[in-house]
């Protein structure tokens, strides 16, 4: 894949990735549990590499791939729910 997250912003509620194709992707922070809870600033601490977005004081890893897909992070959704 050679699309990649170009930058990365979040408001109170969603996480917005503007890819290098010139594409603008928003999900919810609702589907990143980790991301939700974080402070501004912890948001504003990322990493941006070829294949996607990481917050390493978060241990959060967001693939383009899987934006593009719609995944949220499924492992802290089920969580919740059990």
């Amino acid at each position: 894949m050679n699309i990649s997250p170009k930058t990365v912003n979040c408001d109170e509620n969603n996480l917005w990735v503007e890819l290098n194709d010139g594409r603008t992707l928003g999900v919810p922070l609702a589907w990143f549990p980790r991301l939700l809870a974080a402070s501004p600033a912890e948001r504003a601490a990322y990493d941006i590499s070829p294949r996607g977005i990481h917050w390493d004081a978060l241990d959060e890893d967001i693939s383009v791939e899987g934006l593009l897909a719609g995944l949220a992070d499924i492992r802290e959704l089920n969580r919740k729910v059990a």
